[in-house]
Protein backbone atom coordinates (compact mmCIF):
# COMPACT_ATOMS: atom_id res chain seq x y z
CA UNK A 1 0.00 0.00 0.00
CA UNK A 2 2.58 2.17 0.88
CA UNK A 3 4.07 1.77 -2.59
CA UNK A 4 0.94 2.84 -4.61
CA UNK A 5 0.35 5.52 -2.68
CA UNK A 6 4.23 7.04 -3.38
CA UNK A 7 3.39 6.10 -7.28
CA UNK A 8 0.37 8.19 -6.70
CA UNK A 9 1.74 11.20 -5.73
CA UNK A 10 4.77 11.15 -8.32
CA UNK A 11 1.52 10.37 -11.03
CA UNK A 12 -0.34 13.51 -9.77
CA UNK A 13 3.44 15.17 -9.65
CA UNK A 14 3.91 14.54 -13.11
CA UNK A 15 0.39 15.88 -14.37
CA UNK A 16 0.64 18.99 -12.46
CA UNK A 17 3.76 20.00 -14.39
CA UNK A 18 2.69 18.48 -17.95
CA UNK A 19 -0.59 21.06 -16.71
CA UNK A 20 1.17 23.87 -15.96
CA UNK A 21 4.12 23.43 -19.10
CA UNK A 22 1.07 25.41 -21.31
CA UNK A 23 0.45 27.78 -19.16
CA UNK A 24 4.17 29.07 -18.90
CA UNK A 25 4.68 29.20 -22.25
CA UNK A 26 2.01 31.69 -22.43
CA UNK A 27 3.99 34.51 -20.41
CA UNK A 28 5.33 35.51 -23.98
CA UNK A 29 4.50 35.31 -27.50
CA UNK A 30 4.51 32.25 -29.60
CA UNK A 31 5.78 32.37 -33.28
CA UNK A 32 5.33 29.19 -35.77
CA UNK A 33 8.31 27.79 -36.71
CA UNK A 34 9.29 28.77 -40.27
CA UNK A 35 11.78 27.43 -42.33
CA UNK A 36 14.69 29.92 -43.35
CA UNK A 37 14.00 32.65 -40.54
CA UNK A 38 15.63 33.52 -37.48
CA UNK A 39 13.78 34.68 -34.13
CA UNK A 40 15.61 36.39 -31.75
CA UNK A 41 14.51 38.36 -28.27
CA UNK A 42 17.09 41.62 -27.04
CA UNK A 43 16.24 43.64 -24.04
CA UNK A 44 17.38 47.45 -24.48
CA UNK A 45 16.93 50.55 -22.16
CA UNK A 46 17.10 54.70 -22.29
CA UNK A 47 18.13 56.52 -19.39
CA UNK A 48 15.81 60.08 -19.14
CA UNK A 49 16.39 62.95 -16.60
CA UNK A 50 13.16 63.35 -14.81
CA UNK A 51 10.95 66.09 -15.71
CA UNK A 52 9.02 66.63 -12.79
CA UNK A 53 8.93 67.22 -8.83
CA UNK A 54 6.11 66.06 -6.76
CA UNK A 55 6.07 67.75 -3.77
CA UNK A 56 4.07 66.20 -0.98
CA UNK A 57 3.20 67.52 2.82
CA UNK A 58 0.36 67.11 5.11
CA UNK A 59 -1.11 70.18 7.10
CA UNK A 60 -2.74 69.01 10.51
CA UNK A 61 -3.87 71.08 13.30
CA UNK A 62 -5.41 70.25 16.83
CA UNK A 63 -7.68 72.19 18.93
CA UNK A 64 -10.42 71.62 21.95
CA UNK A 65 -13.13 72.71 19.71
CA UNK A 66 -13.90 71.47 15.67
CA UNK A 67 -14.41 75.10 14.99
CA UNK A 68 -11.16 76.40 16.36
CA UNK A 69 -9.36 73.05 14.82
CA UNK A 70 -10.60 74.25 11.59
CA UNK A 71 -9.88 77.81 11.99
CA UNK A 72 -6.31 76.88 12.82
CA UNK A 73 -5.79 74.68 9.92
CA UNK A 74 -7.25 77.50 7.40
CA UNK A 75 -4.36 79.46 8.66
CA UNK A 76 -1.82 77.06 7.80
CA UNK A 77 -3.11 76.64 4.36
CA UNK A 78 -3.15 80.56 3.63
CA UNK A 79 0.72 80.66 4.98
CA UNK A 80 0.86 77.41 2.36
CA UNK A 81 -0.26 79.82 -0.40
CA UNK A 82 1.89 82.98 0.44
CA UNK A 83 5.18 80.70 0.48
CA UNK A 84 3.76 79.37 -2.76
CA UNK A 85 3.48 82.11 -4.27
CA UNK A 86 6.30 84.26 -2.84
CA UNK A 87 8.04 81.19 -5.10
CA UNK A 88 6.63 82.66 -8.25
CA UNK A 89 4.36 79.30 -7.63
CA UNK A 90 0.12 79.79 -8.69
CA UNK A 91 -1.43 78.08 -5.21
CA UNK A 92 -3.92 76.53 -8.26
CA UNK A 93 -1.36 74.38 -8.78
CA UNK A 94 -1.46 72.59 -5.57
CA UNK A 95 -4.26 69.68 -5.04
CA UNK A 96 -5.47 68.46 -2.20
CA UNK A 97 -5.76 64.97 -2.44
CA UNK A 98 -8.15 64.40 1.39
CA UNK A 99 -8.91 66.87 4.16
CA UNK A 100 -10.22 65.50 7.70
CA UNK A 101 -11.90 66.64 10.40
CA UNK A 102 -12.12 63.93 13.28
CA UNK A 103 -12.43 63.60 17.38
CA UNK A 104 -9.83 62.72 19.21
CA UNK A 105 -10.85 61.27 22.18
CA UNK A 106 -8.76 59.81 25.69
CA UNK A 107 -9.10 56.13 25.39
CA UNK A 108 -7.77 55.39 28.45
CA UNK A 109 -10.93 56.58 29.69
CA UNK A 110 -13.48 53.91 30.56
CA UNK A 111 -15.93 56.36 28.82
CA UNK A 112 -13.87 57.13 26.00
CA UNK A 113 -13.64 60.92 26.98
CA UNK A 114 -13.74 63.59 23.77
CA UNK A 115 -10.78 65.86 24.33
CA UNK A 116 -10.12 67.20 20.77
CA UNK A 117 -10.33 67.64 17.24
CA UNK A 118 -8.00 67.23 14.61
CA UNK A 119 -7.89 68.77 11.08
CA UNK A 120 -5.79 66.86 8.84
CA UNK A 121 -5.02 67.68 4.77
CA UNK A 122 -2.78 66.61 2.25
CA UNK A 123 -1.20 68.79 -0.30
CA UNK A 124 0.45 67.87 -3.38
CA UNK A 125 2.69 69.99 -5.50
CA UNK A 126 3.78 69.55 -9.00
CA UNK A 127 7.04 71.62 -10.02
CA UNK A 128 8.46 71.42 -13.58
CA UNK A 129 11.38 74.45 -11.98
CA UNK A 130 13.89 72.65 -9.49
CA UNK A 131 15.52 75.02 -8.12
CA UNK A 132 11.96 76.01 -6.79
CA UNK A 133 11.94 72.66 -4.59
CA UNK A 134 14.47 73.55 -1.79
CA UNK A 135 13.20 76.91 -1.22
CA UNK A 136 9.71 75.40 -0.51
CA UNK A 137 10.67 72.57 1.88
CA UNK A 138 12.69 74.78 3.86
CA UNK A 139 9.93 77.51 4.06
CA UNK A 140 7.48 75.28 5.05
CA UNK A 141 9.61 73.97 7.57
CA UNK A 142 10.56 77.06 9.35
CA UNK A 143 7.10 78.01 9.40
CA UNK A 144 6.34 74.66 11.15
CA UNK A 145 2.60 73.86 9.11
CA UNK A 146 3.21 71.39 7.78
CA UNK A 147 5.33 67.87 8.18
CA UNK A 148 5.84 64.65 6.63
CA UNK A 149 7.47 65.88 4.07
CA UNK A 150 8.11 63.82 0.46
CA UNK A 151 9.82 64.23 -2.56
CA UNK A 152 9.40 62.31 -5.95
CA UNK A 153 10.83 62.53 -9.59
CA UNK A 154 9.49 61.00 -12.10
CA UNK A 155 9.12 61.51 -16.10
CA UNK A 156 5.90 62.85 -17.72
CA UNK A 157 7.15 62.78 -21.01
CA UNK A 158 8.25 59.56 -21.17
CA UNK A 159 7.00 58.86 -25.00
CA UNK A 160 10.36 59.88 -26.47
CA UNK A 161 12.43 58.02 -23.39
CA UNK A 162 10.53 54.97 -24.90
CA UNK A 163 11.37 54.99 -28.25
CA UNK A 164 14.79 55.19 -27.43
CA UNK A 165 14.81 52.50 -25.41
CA UNK A 166 12.57 50.17 -28.09
CA UNK A 167 15.26 51.27 -31.24
CA UNK A 168 18.24 50.19 -28.34
CA UNK A 169 16.26 47.09 -27.96
CA UNK A 170 15.73 46.32 -31.89
CA UNK A 171 19.25 46.85 -32.83
CA UNK A 172 20.13 44.23 -29.63
CA UNK A 173 17.71 41.78 -31.12
CA UNK A 174 18.91 42.55 -34.94
CA UNK A 175 22.29 42.24 -33.97
CA UNK A 176 22.14 38.77 -32.35
CA UNK A 177 20.04 37.91 -35.61
CA UNK A 178 22.57 38.83 -37.76
CA UNK A 179 25.35 36.62 -35.85
CA UNK A 180 23.27 33.75 -35.65
CA UNK A 181 23.08 34.03 -39.47
CA UNK A 182 26.60 34.29 -40.39
CA UNK A 183 27.58 31.19 -37.80
CA UNK A 184 25.05 29.51 -40.05
CA UNK A 185 26.46 30.66 -43.49
CA UNK A 186 23.62 32.54 -44.46
CA UNK A 187 22.60 36.34 -44.49
CA UNK A 188 19.85 38.06 -42.72
CA UNK A 189 17.23 39.13 -44.52
CA UNK A 190 14.08 41.53 -43.82
CA UNK A 191 11.99 41.95 -40.77
CA UNK A 192 9.09 39.45 -40.53
CA UNK A 193 7.41 40.06 -37.34
CA UNK A 194 8.08 41.87 -34.44
CA UNK A 195 6.16 42.53 -30.80
CA UNK A 196 7.09 45.32 -28.37
CA UNK A 197 6.89 45.63 -24.68
CA UNK A 198 8.28 49.09 -22.90
CA UNK A 199 8.91 49.39 -18.71
CA UNK A 200 9.38 52.56 -16.26
CA UNK A 201 11.70 51.73 -13.75
CA UNK A 202 10.29 54.54 -11.22
CA UNK A 203 13.43 55.95 -9.20
CA UNK A 204 12.19 57.91 -6.29
CA UNK A 205 14.05 60.17 -3.61
CA UNK A 206 13.63 58.83 -0.13
CA UNK A 207 11.12 60.15 1.73
CA UNK A 208 12.30 63.15 3.67
CA UNK A 209 10.91 64.11 6.55
CA UNK A 210 11.54 67.91 8.05
CA UNK A 211 11.42 69.62 11.33
CA UNK A 212 11.44 72.60 12.25
CA UNK A 213 14.30 74.68 12.31
CA UNK A 214 16.06 76.41 15.31
CA UNK A 215 18.25 79.86 14.68
CA UNK A 216 21.62 78.04 14.48
CA UNK A 217 20.35 76.15 11.28
CA UNK A 218 18.96 78.65 9.26
CA UNK A 219 22.23 79.57 7.33
CA UNK A 220 22.43 75.83 6.42
CA UNK A 221 21.68 74.74 2.88
CA UNK A 222 18.32 73.03 2.23
CA UNK A 223 18.83 68.79 2.33
CA UNK A 224 18.13 68.70 -1.31
CA UNK A 225 20.46 71.21 -2.63
CA UNK A 226 23.48 70.29 -4.28
CA UNK A 227 22.30 67.10 -6.00
CA UNK A 228 20.86 65.94 -8.89
CA UNK A 229 17.30 64.13 -9.68
CA UNK A 230 18.32 60.85 -10.13
CA UNK A 231 17.39 59.36 -13.75
CA UNK A 232 14.34 57.86 -14.68
CA UNK A 233 15.22 54.39 -16.85
CA UNK A 234 12.85 53.14 -19.26
CA UNK A 235 13.39 49.06 -20.58
CA UNK A 236 11.92 47.61 -23.32
CA UNK A 237 11.83 44.11 -24.62
CA UNK A 238 11.77 43.34 -28.64
CA UNK A 239 10.74 39.92 -30.19
CA UNK A 240 11.80 39.86 -33.70
CA UNK A 241 11.30 37.45 -36.94
CA UNK A 242 13.81 37.88 -39.49
CA UNK A 243 14.16 35.30 -42.72
CA UNK A 244 17.49 34.27 -43.84
CA UNK A 245 19.09 34.59 -47.34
Amino acid sequence: MKHLFIRGILATLVLASLLLAPAMAQDRPTVTAQANTVFVGADGKFQADPDTAQVQFNISAQEDTSRAAYDRASKAAEQVRQILRSNGVDPKTAEIGFFSLQPVYDYKNPKRKLVAYRVNANVSLKLKDFSKVAPILQQLADADISANQTVNYSLENIDAAKTKAVEDAFRRAKDSAAAVAKAGGRALGELSYASVDTFENVRVVAPMMMAKMNMAAEAAPAPTEGFSPQSIEVTAHVNALFTLK
